[in-house]
């Protein structure tokens, strides 16, 4: 997950609130904008890092709600954002309040700051768009306002046999009966976003899955969703994991600081949805291909990973079992006899001969 740097002008070691802010600015901002304006503050002051997902989740929104208060800030003219040349965020620099009252122009970012290029890994697409690409879409999502359905189109809606059993599905993943107002925002999805029993179902296990069984929270994610065109389960999987927190771990270990282009995103489903391997035995395989590697490091490490599927590796324990007696076979088979057998040479007869699966790799590319 990317880090964002977040700096100002001046330092003061607080966190305090502008009265100019609190005077000028805070009439017209709405909750959102607030909450997350006064936490850049607050992480600043702190000489904190965070992320959009951490400011995401620390107020329940989606980052693409959080990336829509930062430009309603930057349109303010209360901080700027930084971005590489991928359009990937990469700074927010909070500016001096008494400059906008003085009159006095925007001060440009600090070079080093400009130069940090850290990936940011968002839930849905928008943080990476240009500008005119994100206020497009901001103007559609504001089409996506929920009816006002009376109490007789609620009736009717709950009395159909399939979404009655869409209800009690969805109540058993929240734990508790659903209110009316939760109901409304089923029926929303259902309805206005035309999304089926099966989208439904996997969209609430999907939030849930996340720790996130606020129903505002489902909604946003339903209509991000129905923004990018998903229609099915499939789809909807597909758009997630590409997101995932786990695929930029994985991203981060193998020295890639770039989004997942396809073919790497199908690596890594391959390696976590069906080799089922822990994340912590990911990172060894990541950890040894850097190690051993600078090119067709995903090649490398599915190698590896592979490898210790056929030899039923699924947790750290296993790997030092299988290092073992993979050392074992091989200082039998190739150890010269005036060579001693000290840890030394344990060690390096212990690792992989990446020359030769470069070479394997190669033959069938």
């Amino acid at each position: 997950m990317g880090r964002l740097t977040i700096y100002k002008d001046n330092y003061v070691d607080a966190t305090a609130v502008s009265n100019i802010f609190i005077d000028e600015y805070m009439k017209d901002a709405n909750d959102a904008q607030l909450k997350i304006y006064i936490y850049l503050i607050r992480m600043m002051n702190a000489n904190l890092s965070c992320s959009l997902s951490d400011i995401a989740d620390k107020f329940n929104h989606t980052e693409k709600d959080v990336m829509r208060a930062l430009k309603y800030w930057e349109k303010n003219r209360l901080l700027s954002l930084e971005y590489d040349e991928a359009r990937n965020l990469i700074g927010i620099h909070l500016l001096d309040l008494n400059r906008q009252i003085n009159g006095d122009p925007m001060p440009a970012a600090p070079a080093a700051a400009r130069a940090v290029k850290e990936p940011v890994s968002p839930d849905i697409d928008a943080v990476s768009e240009p500008a005119s690409a994100s206020e497009d879409k901001q103007l559609s999502e504001e089409s996506y306002e929920r009816p006002s359905y009376s109490l007789d189109q609620l009736k009717e809606f709950k009395s159909k046999e399939e979404t009655s059993q869409l209800l009690f599905i969805v109540e058993q993943y929240i734990g508790k009966t659903l209110s009316p107002s939760e109901v409304r925002t089923i029926f929303f999805i259902s309805d206005k976003l035309a999304f089926s029993v099966d989208l439904i179902d996997y969209l609430v296990q999907y939030c849930v899955e996340r720790g996130k069984k606020d129903f505002r929270y489902i909604e946003k994610v339903a209509v991000s969703w129905a923004q990018s065109g998903i229609t099915n389960p499939k789809d909807a999987e597909k758009y997630a994991y590409k997101y995932d927190k786990s695929v930029y771990d994985i991203m981060n270990a193998l020295g890639k600081n770039t989004s997942p282009t396809s073919k790497e995103a199908d690596y890594i489903r391959h390696w976590t949805k069906e080799l089922d391997f822990d994340m912590d035995v990911i990172r060894v395989a990541c950890e040894r291909t850097v190690m051993g590697t600078d090119k067709h490091r995903f090649e490398y490490a599915d190698t590896i990973l592979k490898s210790w599927h056929n030899a039923g590796v699924h947790h750290l324990p296993d790997i030092a079992k299988e290092d073992e007696k993979f050392l074992r076979g091989k200082t039998s088979r190739t150890l010269p006899k005036s060579v001693s057998n000290n840890a030394f040479n344990q060690f390096k007869q212990h690792d992989y001969d990446f020359e030769t699966l470069e070479k394997e790799l190669l033959k069938i590319r």
